[in-house]
């Protein structure tokens, strides 16, 4: 179980306050340290790595990559919440750390509202619901059959307190399963014990299981998604597959320490979200299966206001917290 205590003894120390005159836009030549709130391998990693090398060339500095998983996304949050307001350091967040953690999580050592300066909004990703290559069930009913009637399934999710943790217990919840939930630190973790057969079903991110359902090393029973994907035709929607409320998108943004200067942020913001009009950005990121939102400081920092009422609201039907 995560602690308060086992968060603080892995965060890193607060960061050196660099000196006043960077805040109004010197030290420029040091890289810009982008935290990335979760193991190498997953969304959130690939859209990091994939928008920070082409924002380094429109920033006119290297923006560098640095992951801290563990805790719920909590670990490299605080690294940012504690960091200078100075540009220099920035959080990819997503839905979790800073919506619906702040339902989850008794006492975080921040407010996900107002510890942070939303910066812009990057993109979303659909849920999918995979199982095991040999898996006897090849549709979301068969799915649930398994586990009614005496039956029992084992469910994995990206780490304790993720969309694909709540999302998998509003199905199990909805659909009267007897089910073990597994958390995991990380989605390429959870999904290579889905491929192994360990877990009977994963509620998974679509950019970190895709590779593995073209490949045939998973199936997929269903995706979140409006309509069919051209790429996937032959997965069905959530609504098509009975369990329409399973369409719940993961997004990701990215954030700075509050209190960071207005120009700061616009200028970051501008750097990432012109990235998104790259060619060869919407490529990488269409074959992940990102969908591109920008949103500038302004309307993302409304945005994230209602989707912190939106989790809780989640939060409270299924029952999920985390420790702190």
């Amino acid at each position: 179980m995560i602690t308060r205590r086992h968060i603080l003894a892995l965060a890193a120390p607060p960061l050196a306050k660099p000196a006043l005159a960077q805040l109004s836009g010197g030290g420029q030549d040091r890289p810009i340290r982008l935290v990335v709130p979760a193991p190498p391998g997953g969304p959130t990693d690939i859209l990091a790595r994939v928008t920070a090398e082409k924002a380094t060339a429109a920033l006119g500095q290297p923006v560098v990559v640095d992951n801290r998983g563990g805790g719920g996304g909590v670990i490299g949050s605080e690294v940012v919440y504690r960091a200078a307001p100075d540009g220099m350091t920035i959080l990819l967040g997503h839905n979790q750390t800073h919506a619906s953690n702040q339902a989850m999580m008794a006492h975080l050592p921040f407010h996900v509202v107002d510890g942070f300066t939303p910066i812009a909004k990057l993109g979303t990703v659909h849920h999918a619901t995979v199982v095991p290559a040999n898996s006897r069930a090849g549709t979301m009913a068969e799915l649930q059959a398994m586990g009614r009637n005496g039956g029992r399934v084992s469910y994995a999710s990206s780490q304790a307190g993720s969309a694909s943790h709540v999302i998998g217990e509003t199905f199990v919840r909805r659909s009267g399963m007897q089910a073990t939930h597994i958390p995991y630190r990380g989605a390429a973790q959870a999904a290579t014990d889905a491929v192994a057969g360990i877990v009977d079903f994963y509620v998974a991110t679509f950019p970190s299981v895709s590779p593995l359902i073209r490949e045939g090393r998973l199936k997929a029973l269903s995706i979140g998604a409006p309509a069919r994907l051209a790429d996937f035709p032959d997965i069905p929607t959530t609504a098509e597959a009975g369990v329409p409320y399973m369409a719940v998108d993961a997004w990701f943004g990215l954030f700075g320490p509050a209190n960071l200067p207005p120009p700061s942020a616009e200028r970051i913001a501008a750097a990432f979200l012109g990235t998104l009009e790259d060619a060869e950005v919407k490529r990488r990121l269409a074959a992940a299966g990102f969908t591109t939102s920008p949103l500038g400081p302004q309307p993302f920092a409304a945005f994230q206001r209602a989707e912190v009422e939106r989790w809780a609201e989640m939060v409270q039907l299924t029952g999920v917290k985390l420790e702190d």
